[in-house]
């Protein structure tokens, strides 16, 4: 059997998607033939929203971990001064110094062994120092992984895998600061380069890193759904006393939530005895929500719940109780909530493909240019190829499509979703496929 060590910052418990991709790939690597073991560090999930990020963990020593699916090292965590003033002090003060040290910590860590980070390097030098594996992958962002990762293959002779859930210098933030895109490139072509080979998400990722790396074997390998808890929950039925309308997941500012809001109120509006519910799962922005839904939208308060973040496996039996599945457009991003809306079976309202308020918002906010891919409509492609749902066009075309599907709710019950060849977004269907590429990581020509 293989062994391949994997370093992922994002892991469970902590809740976050960017935890699910390499934890899928320590859930049902030993199914084809390889033993992982993941370096990662301690979550406690003491607050239950982002603070966990930062949060300092309960034990200073390295907890190790060993399972029917492979090894986790769990490192301590120390969180950095400016996120200690953060927890201190809460995060409306001392922003100035804050920012200043986090910046430091920004850059020193590519200098030197420092910052909260490092200790993952540390665990995983000591652990190759006593055993041998056959390749390790690093799942990014953080990026500061894929350094520790070419350092590793560098002192171990081991082949190393650069795996990118989303671009690294051409992310939305480095487009802000040409300083800043200029140092992560830089560093993203002197570290990468000592890759293998390179995995991603989808085409339209693909595409932005072979921007500066041209000479490596790219692999595309798409989130999925994990088909356990999916399997577990098969019976769980919508729930037929109010039309749930369910979202799960980070709003960014490009997404028309204030639209989608306006049309909710206006449905209460024309319609005041309406059975209609909206729930919010492990939102970024909850507290923003609820203050404009009290000075906007106060006839909607008592309709909507927001629920903080929860363990994936309890989540998607939560989401499975809902009628249908609210998704924003990540346009050339695939994202990661669609492919557990897909997997559940419920209908999908995708808001918007061409509403005037989203273009602008789009145009404001969505720094990424779309120029360098064809691939600009990914989830209504993906909706239209699997028959999972609406590809709402504008405001009123949802008002129309809102007042659609609370009358078929009412006169069934449920909302149906006839979707189909879903099966083939089951993470461990993508594991195989990273185990195939491994197996041939030799053979391949790079």
């Amino acid at each position: 059997m293989k062994k391949i060590l994997i370093l992922a910052f994002d892991f469970p418990p902590y809740v976050s998607v960017g935890g699910l991709r390499p934890y899928g790939w320590y859930k049902y690597f030993k199914e084809y033939g390889i033993y992982p073991i993941v370096v990662t560090r301690q979550w406690n999930n003491k607050y239950g929203n982002h603070l966990d990020y930062v949060a300092p963990s309960d034990s200073k020593e390295i907890i190790i971990e060993i399972t029917e699916y492979g090894t986790v090292i769990k490192t301590p965590y120390f969180p950095n001064w400016a996120n200690k003033l953060m927890l201190k002090n809460g995060e409306n003060k001392h922003k100035f110094i804050r920012r200043f040290i986090s910046g430091y910590y920004e850059i020193s860590q590519w200098l030197f062994l420092t910052g909260p980070k490092s200790k993952l390097y540390i665990a995983a030098k000591e652990y190759l120092s006593k055993n041998k594996v056959d390749c390790i992958i690093a799942s990014g962002d953080p990026f500061i992984l894929f350094n520790y990762a070419s350092k590793l293959s560098k002192k171990f002779n081991t082949p190393w895998i650069a795996d990118y859930r989303d671009p690294w210098s051409q992310n939305f933030e480095n487009q802000k600061n040409i300083v800043l895109k200029n140092w992560n490139s830089f560093l993203e072509k002197r570290i990468v380069k000592t890759a293998s080979l390179i995995t991603t998400v989808s085409e339209f990722v693909k595409v932005n890193i072979y921007t500066l790396i041209k000479k490596k074997k790219f692999f595309i390998l798409p989130n999925g759904y994990d088909p356990e808890p999916i399997e577990r929950i098969t019976n769980v039925v919508q729930q037929n006393e109010v039309l749930s309308i369910g979202f799960v997941g980070t709003i960014y500012n490009w997404h028309p939530i204030n639209s989608f809001l306006s049309v909710i109120s206006n449905f209460f509006n024309d319609n005041s005895r309406a059975k209609l519910h909206l729930n919010f799962y492990g939102t970024n922005i909850s507290d923003e929500l609820k203050i404009m839904i009290d000075e906007e939208f106060t006839n909607i308060k008592e309709h909507i719940t927001f629920f903080p973040k929860i363990p994936n496996n309890i989540l998607l039996e939560e989401l499975a109780k809902n009628n249908i599945m609210l998704l924003f457009n990540y346009y050339s991003f695939m994202g990661t909530k669609i492919y557990d809306y897909i997997g559940l079976k419920r209908k999908i309202l995708l808001c918007y493909s061409d509403d005037k308020e989203a273009n602008e918002l789009k145009k404001k906010h969505y720094i990424i240019n779309e120029s360098k891919s064809e691939c600009h409509n990914l989830q209504e492609r993906l909706i239209n190829e699997t028959n999972s749902g609406i590809i709402v066009k504008d405001s009123l075309h949802l008002r129309k499509i809102l007042l659609e599907l609370y009358n078929e709710f009412i006169s069934k019950g449920y909302i149906e979703c006839n979707s189909i060849n879903t099966e083939q977004f089951s993470r461990k269907i993508q594991v195989k496929k990273l185990s195939e590429i491994i197996f041939n990581l030799n053979k391949l020509d790079f």
